[in-house]
């Protein structure tokens, strides 16, 4: 009797075993009829741009010199610039030197006496 009731296990363990591959196998099995990976990837949309960033690709334009001319304009008013600041001091250079003005000595206050 001992035997038939091994037979029996081992029966019952083989068929469980074919039965827990199928099922675990059978998730894995698709469908692919009318459909492949390249029509999987064309159905999907590209990710909207998120966040104030740009991405790694997005390179700033690389900035323009300057050209003769904005260069030549630009040095012309400089000079004009600092020519019309330099105006003043001439002036007040060529005039008499004004004494330096000693400050006076500070008397104290009735309040601060009194602390």
């Amino acid at each position: 009797m001992a035997i038939a009731h091994s037979q029996h296990q081992v029966t019952a363990l083989a068929a469980g075993a074919v039965l827990l591959l199928a099922v675990s196998l059978g998730g894995c099995a698709t469908s692919t009829s009318g459909s492949s990976l390249m029509d999987a990837k064309a159905e999907v949309s590209p990710l909207p741009k998120t966040g104030g960033y740009p991405s790694v690709e997005d390179l700033p334009q690389a900035p323009q010199g300057m050209t003769a001319d904005e260069r030549t304009k630009l040095k012309n008013e400089l000079i004009a610039a600092r020519d019309r600041q330099a105006a003043p001091v001439k002036v007040q250079g060529g005039a008499a030197a004004a004494k330096p003005v000693k400050p006076r000595a500070v008397q104290p206050t009735s309040q601060a006496a009194q602390q």
